[in-house]
């Protein structure tokens, strides 16, 4: 079992019961699953910039990216509709607790100037969405053979029902939120 998921059962799920005086185990909140989109604009001109970023989330995440088409056509951008514009991943169950610990104790802390994470991308349902700048920052990917930095954003869908919920949640895995 995963590290972060052994601690949500033993620690985690008994403790925000007790905080957030739930009556019931299954009320507290928990991940769902975090999804991974990054988005290659570039892939418009070139179709082998995408084999590139596909490689790369692959080495991150473990699991093979989908590669996300347009669903329209934009004739100032040279775009029509079916052409391959990003690329996701969804994960679940192990994977993505395997995932979280990664990215919470190694993959954070080697962002630059890192200040902590905003406290206010949730989306009023309980998600939260966090971009990053550099995909370098995960020990996976060779810095050597990255063809271009790219970004890409990182949504972790939970449970719970309002935004404080996910809050705790989340900072009770380790996330290292902004102090307001």
């Amino acid at each position: 079992m995963a590290r972060l998921k052994e601690k949500y059962l033993k620690e985690v799920r008994p403790e925000l019961k007790k905080r957030m005086d739930y009556k019931n185990i299954n009320q507290v909140p928990k991940l769902q699953k975090i999804i991974i989109n990054s988005g290659v604009g570039d892939a418009v001109a070139d179709h082998k910039k995408l084999d590139s970023v596909i490689n790369e989330l692959m080495m991150i995440t473990g699991q093979k990216p989908v590669i996300r088409r347009a669903k329209k056509s934009i004739s100032n951008f040279k775009l029509r509709a079916g052409m391959p514009v990003g690329v996701m991943v969804t994960l679940r169950n192990d994977r993505m607790y395997e995932f979280l610990d990664r990215l919470i104790n190694i993959a954070i802390p080697r962002i630059r100037d890192f200040r902590g994470m905003p406290s206010k991308s949730f989306d009023g349902r309980g998600n939260y969405t966090l971009g990053l700048t550099e995909q370098i920052i995960f020990p996976e990917v060779d810095y050597d053979k990255v063809e271009k930095i790219r970004g890409m954003n990182i949504t972790f869908i939970t449970t719970a029902k309002t935004d404080s919920e996910a809050f705790e949640l989340l900072k009770s895995f380790g996330m290292p939120f902004k102090n307001p």
